[in-house]
């Protein structure tokens, strides 16, 4: 059932570009604290709906309301919705010529206008957090893909976000480096964090989610608890996908 004032509310929504409708008609909630997964091949509106959320993407049609305010092409909604909104992207997007500790403050000073002192030591405190403390002091080039990543994460949780948004925050590394990422966010999903992360990582999906998300053509084909979700899916679509993706 859903509840009165979820933190996300979707309705309708549709995006296109050009000719292209690259979401169709799509309706989702998520409350507080829930651990949504969204799933789906390649090119099924999965990224473009979170960026809708974060207000990276405008969209044509529908309602968005995130945190209580409806988005619209009001500047100043944005804003406010992006303060709240943390995301981590495919690709880590860190600053090369700033250190570990740089690119963590950087966002704290300039948009939370923090002192720089108390910036550094909420940056320290969530490089714990993702178990890097000892990397402040280094530049990104000289962290594997995995740390990065948890860098990028730990920049997020920077801003104290009520939401975090990933965007296939492993298809980048490494098969060895995967786990430690996965990890810091089982982790971050323990502590009641609103989370709504596209993967194709369904072991993580499996231990972490609330609900189960299905995409396919820019429509939500399938809403699901993953207990029903991977044992009997209802549209032969996703049961093709399942059976695809899972690892017998």
């Amino acid at each position: 059932m859903t509840q009165p004032n979820p933190i996300i509310d979707i309705r309708g929504l549709n995006k296109h570009f050009g000719d292209f409708q690259a979401l169709s008609q799509v309706d989702l909630s998520v409350e507080t604290g829930e651990k949504v997964v969204i799933c789906g091949p390649s090119g099924s509106g999965k990224s473009t709906l979170i960026r809708c959320i974060n207000c990276l993407e405008d969209y044509s049609s529908g309602s968005l309301i995130v945190n209580g305010v409806k988005l619209s092409e009001d500047n100043r909604d944005i804003r406010v919705v992006r303060m709240e909104v943390g995301m981590v992207f495919q690709q880590f997007n860190l600053f090369p010529h700033l250190t570990v500790l740089g690119n963590l403050t950087i966002g704290m000073v300039r948009v939370r206008k923090m002192s720089r002192t108390d910036a550094e030591e909420r940056a320290r405190h969530y490089l714990e957090r993702v178990h890097i403390p000892e990397q402040a002091d280094k530049y990104p080039e000289q962290l594997s893909g995995g740390q990065q990543q948890r860098v990028a994460i730990a920049r997020a949780l920077c801003m104290e976000p009520k939401i975090m948004l990933f965007d296939e925050p492993t298809s980048a590394l490494d098969p060895e480096m995967i786990n430690e990422v996965l990890d810091v966010m089982t982790e971050l999903a323990a502590t009641g964090m609103t989370m709504i992360c596209v993967t194709h990582e369904m072991g993580f999906a499996r231990r972490v989610a609330d609900k189960m998300v299905f995409m396919e053509g820019g429509s939500i084909e399938e809403i699901a608890p993953p207990e029903v979700f991977f044992s009997k899916p209802e549209s032969a679509r996703c049961r093709m996908f399942l059976d695809r993706i899972l690892v017998h």
